[in-house]
């Protein structure tokens, strides 16, 4: 699954323009989601300096993104270019604490999103083959 995670106010506690304390557990699950096979989008609306200061908050805990901004990978040609001025990140799901509701608790992100892949992964096995090799 591709995820689109926001920094400010949901990596860290909201104090933009400097970095706020890291939210409990957010790095470890959004590590293990990333060693589960995840791509992980840092999607954010710092720049610049202040976005290179957030990428080095995350990398110092062991926590780096397959692209910034962008579905294209960190370091491709293409990265933040993509043909079009929008700016929209296609992702399965974003984690933003702006969300509707609120931020849910990072246990619970995991459960949602684990929860939603497994929900997948059974849909596709319903299809013709998958009932052909059940």
């Amino acid at each position: 699954m591709t995820i689109a995670v926001d920094f400010d106010g949901t990596i860290v506690e909201h104090k933009y323009p400097a970095i706020g304390k890291e939210k409990p557990f957010a790095i470890d699950t959004l590590k293990q989601l990333a060693d589960e096979g995840n791509k992980l989008i840092l999607w954010t609306s710092r720049d610049g300096e202040l976005l290179e200061e957030a990428l080095d908050f995350c990398h110092k805990r062991g926590l780096d993104f397959y692209g910034v901004n962008s579905n294209q990978p960190v370091g491709s040609l293409f990265e933040g270019r993509q043909g079009s001025t929008s700016v929209k990140v296609v992702a399965d799901v974003y984690i933003d604490d702006k969300n509707l509701g609120g931020l849910p608790e990072w246990g619970t992100i995991y459960e949602m999103i684990t929860g939603l892949r497994e929900k997948r992964h059974k849909k596709r096995r319903k299809g013709f083959f998958g009932k052909l090799f059940r």
